[in-house]
């Protein structure tokens, strides 16, 4: 099943229709529907995760590399006294403040990012509780307020 999903992967970056995909692999069309719909979900829990747990992490990381490159740039032309070598340090440190500007504004959207896959979830965990009548939860709510 897995080797099947990968080839249904490579086949549809290919622009295979799932009709083509299916006549390729010798497998039912449906087949090749619940592959894709397989596919989908995991790549959202991917791109999740990846947002949840990672981009955080490496986001800091690049500050803190910009930062040091930063420092060592500065200390570079302050200590030369070869005018090339103090251009180039400088320049280097031009550069430094531009990628970290760059990381800083785009810190919204990082955060944006987190905040949608966060709402998502939430979204789902309400879209897959039961739907209770009136009645019912009137009754729930009264066992609660009982303890």
């Amino acid at each position: 099943m897995e080797w099947r999903r990968n080839q249904v992967l490579e086949l549809s970056s290919k622009g295979l229709t799932q009709s083509d995909i299916a006549r390729t692999l010798q497998v039912n069309v449906s087949t090749i529907c619940r592959d894709i719909y397989f596919l989908t979900q995991q790549s959202k829990e991917n791109i999740r995760k990846y947002i949840d747990e990672r981009l955080p992490a490496e986001y800091e990381r690049c500050l803190v590399g910009l930062t040091s490159i930063l420092k060592e740039a500065w200390i570079t032309a302050s200590k030369t006294e070869d005018k090339r070598e103090k251009l180039q340090a400088l320049s280097l440190a031009k550069e430094c403040y531009s990628m970290k500007l760059e990381l800083l504004t785009n810190a919204t959207v990082v955060d944006d990012a987190i905040r949608f896959v966060n709402e998502r979830t939430t979204t789902k965990k309400d879209r897959d509780r039961p739907i209770l009548t009136q009645e019912q939860e009137l009754e729930t709510t009264k066992q609660h307020n009982t303890y």
